[in-house]
């Protein structure tokens, strides 16, 4: 496996704090904010340098009853070549469901949801990860993923599931400590017995994050310090094996280049603890680089199994994005907190890629959007979101106040007819009203 080293989570906020580091042998940037033909400055600054850039995907969806999308390999695989990438990564997780398997519309959760740990989910999810494996140019690794509910009747702990997973495709895996900790918290599963049932000569590199516990719910937010149990469960890692790269997470809240610089020189002590306690006797030793046993032959899903996914898959997400009745078996208090922090990022998002629209709305944007979002499930991407969502409160005679309406029509006018009508106008108009109130 290659040796990766220190590293942190590229985002434009932070690009410049980032250059000017000591220490960053490597960035890792999602895949879908940049475009091969046009990288940010930032990061061919940092390729220049020798810093190693991985992009890290979050739409493929592996653990959807679908096979994988080309048109978003395609895309994926673009990104390693453009950014001279040693290996890609994903995660292990559903973002979309309903679509021709269930006869039923598509919905987007815009979001990672967890796959059942079952034979049918398994079969599929290796499948979908050959696939995938034979579109890409480099590597691929898959993350372990944070998860606010639980599947019931699973047949297999999140050690195993990992564990067969690799045995039967030979990916690499990317394993966050944070989601370990996520799912102790939210889940009842022991980090250590998954640390204990993992093939760790398969680990690619490790995340670190923060996040915050409210009403006995982590939320892994990525947007505040790493707390001490994920340090630990770190620790333990670094005391089976050495990973190979251990990259820190951070995509709000930012802090202070000196705050972000002593978070790294922390998660190296956590590390360093783990590697004196495996001197001491208490480790396995360093990943070798292959999976071990070999890659075994792949028994391909039935289409069956892929039916009787999607169905499962999109009633949950059915539940949680469009208000229909949680399913037998599912926890329906986390099954509301899932639903409400769906809806939370739904409206965060789309205040980032159409920043006009809370800019019209002023201090009503929030709760049109959260009402909007309550019934009404998202079919495409962010951006599409933005345009349905302006163009519903104009059919219903929304906002109240006419020169606002007269704005959102404009809005959603320059973008939704054939041609646009301003050149970005009212874009350009807004984002500067929006700066001034920062």
């Amino acid at each position: 496996m290659r040796r990766l080293g220190t590293g942190i989570g590229w985002r434009p906020e932070i690009a410049d704090a980032v250059e000017r580091m000591p220490g960053i042998d490597w960035v890792e940037v999602v895949a879908e904010n940049v475009c091969p033909g046009r990288l940010p400055d930032s990061l061919l600054r940092l390729r220049e340098r020798g810093v190693t850039v991985i992009p890290h995907g979050v739409s493929l969806g592996l653990g959807g009853a679908d096979r994988p999308d080309e048109v978003r390999l395609t895309a994926l695989a673009e990104r390693a070549q453009a950014l001279g990438s040693p290996l890609v990564t994903e995660h292990i997780a559903f973002v979309r469901a309903g679509g021709p398997l269930t006869a039923s519309p598509r919905l987007e959760a815009g979001h990672l949801l967890p796959v059942p740990r079952t034979r049918d989910a398994l079969d599929v999810l290796c499948e979908n990860v050959r696939i995938a494996q034979d579109a890409l140019p480099v590597p691929l690794a898959l993350e372990n993923i944070a998860a606010l509910f639980s599947w019931p009747a699973e047949e297999l702990t999140e050690g195993q599931f990992l564990s067969e997973l690799v045995e039967r495709t030979g990916v690499r895996l990317l394993i966050d400590v944070a989601n370990l900790h996520t799912n102790h918290v939210n889940r009842g599963e022991d980090p250590a017995e998954a640390l204990a049932a993992l093939p760790v000569e398969a680990i690619a590199y490790v995340h670190v994050a923060g996040g915050f516990e409210r009403d006995g719910v982590w939320h892994d937010s990525h947007a505040h310090p790493v707390p001490p149990p994920v340090l630990d469960i770190l620790t333990d890692l670094a005391s089976r094996t050495t990973p190979p790269g251990v990259l820190l997470e951070r995509d709000e809240n930012f802090p202070e280049p000196a705050e972000l610089e002593r978070e790294l020189t922390v998660i190296a002590d956590a590390v360093a603890a783990g590697r004196t306690r495996a001197g001491k006797g208490g480790g396995t030793g360093a990943a070798d680089g292959s999976p071990g046993g070999g890659v075994a032959v792949l028994a391909r899903p039935t289409v069956r199994a892929r039916e009787r996914l999607a169905v499962a898959q999109a009633a949950v997400l059915s539940a949680l994005v469009a208000g229909t009745p949680v399913p037998e078996g599912f926890d329906r208090v986390r099954m509301g907190v899932q639903a409400r922090a769906l809806a939370a990022k739904r409206a965060d998002v789309v205040a980032k890629v159409a920043p006009e629209l809370p800019v019209i709305l002023g201090d009503g944007y929030r709760a049109a959007f959260l009402d909007y979002a309550r019934v009404r499930p998202m079919t495409g991407g962010y951006r599409r979101d933005a345009l349905d969502f302006a163009g519903h409160l104009l059919r219903s005679g929304r906002p109240e106040d006419a020169d606002a309406r007269r704005q959102l029509r404009e809005w959603w006018m320059d973008r939704a007819g054939p041609t646009p009508r301003s050149g970005g106008r009212m874009a350009r108009a807004a984002r500067r009203v929006l700066l001034r109130g920062v």
